[in-house]
């Protein structure tokens, strides 16, 4: 039997949500989804998570701040779902942890082929959560 990748959706939107769901369900990921930035941060710490969708614009914290929280959780990497799109948003994400951005709204596609990209499917699987340093 074959175990999916999981990927947390960390989305305070319903609909976009729903979206991101069925986009990633439908490369192949099973999908955990959360409203919020704290149960985000307590989901990240599961060490089966091979990709985080994060929005930065959650009702209870700064997506930054979440990222940085998950970031000392997981070495998973990290999509940002966000409308921010200046130039110094996007350079603050990569600051916070982000592999990838990308800007709302965004088409189905992109964000497919981004997630697979990060996670592909013959990646091994994540034996532990300890995030690595690069130099």
């Amino acid at each position: 039997m074959e175990t999916k990748r999981i990927c947390l959706v960390i989305e305070d939107n319903d609909d976009i949500r729903g979206l991101v769901t069925v986009v990633l369900t439908r490369a192949g990921f099973a999908v955990r989804s959360v409203a919020t930035g704290a149960e985000g941060i307590a989901a990240a710490a599961e060490p089966s998570v091979a990709l985080i969708t994060l929005d930065l614009g959650l009702p209870d914290m700064d997506g930054h701040v979440v990222a940085r929280a998950i970031r000392a959780l997981s070495t998973a990497p990290m999509l940002f779902l966000t409308a921010r799109s200046e130039e110094d948003d996007i350079l603050a994400g990569m600051a916070s942890g982000a592999a990838a951005y990308l800007t709302k709204p965004f088409h189905p596609k992109e964000l497919q082929e981004l997630a697979l990209q990060l996670s592909p499917a013959d990646a091994p699987a994540r034996k532990d959560s300890t995030p690595q340093r690069q130099q």
